[in-house]
């Protein structure tokens, strides 16, 4: 089983390479938003309780986005791998889903970063924010906050990754087509 962890910050191009990743590897995408927002819609017992924390303002704990996970990963039982995009945004969420991937008789076997320098980052966003409306990439001050805080608090699961000998830095500047094949050669390498 082939399960990945898709990595990089906001604007990096992880939503493009995981649709690419995703048809060329046969693998399920399990994408922590998507899974938040179906279940807050679905009101799933999951859903109304992250959904507390987010109407106070708070982080959805740990437990509760496992848990969220855990049910995607059991409702796919005939799937060749995964794609984590979003998830683990810590290492305690790291080791909490190495645990749950060994109970399942798996284990994460690559994390590929997608490497895509501030001043770049900062420019694919705001045009995403004029091209899409989205409030968020509109408005350079935040974007530059979203990057520090992923610089600070996310992008250290990569050490957690590293020091197991499964963690792939990708250049992220090029075409599509160009980044893609990247991510490829360094994947094919865990297969």
């Amino acid at each position: 089983m082939l399960n990945i962890v898709l990595f990089g910050p906001p604007g990096a191009g992880k939503g493009t390479q995981a649709v690419n990743l995703i048809e060329h590897y046969h693998l399920v995408h399990l994408s922590t938003g998507d899974i938040f927002r179906a279940n807050i819609k679905g009101e799933t017992e999951l859903g109304k309780l992250a959904k507390s924390y987010m109407d106070a303002g708070n982080l959805v704990p740990d437990e509760v986005t496992i848990k969220m996970l855990e049910s995607e990963v059991n409702k796919n039982p005939n799937a060749e791998g995964f794609i984590f995009d979003g998830f683990p945004r810590t290492t305690p969420q790291a080791k909490a889903l190495e645990q749950f991937l060994t109970s399942k008789g798996t284990a994460i076997s690559v994390m590929v970063a997608l490497d895509v320098s501030e001043e770049e980052l900062i420019k694919r966003l705001l045009l995403r924010g004029k091209e899409s409306g989205r409030a968020d990439d509109a408005n350079e001050e935040v974007i530059a906050n979203r990057i520090q805080v992923y610089n600070d608090q996310t992008a250290v699961v990569a050490d957690f990754y590293n020091t197991q000998n499964k963690f792939e830095k990708i250049n992220g500047i090029g075409t599509i087509e160009e980044i893609f094949g990247r991510l490829c050669h360094a994947i094919d390498r865990y297969k």
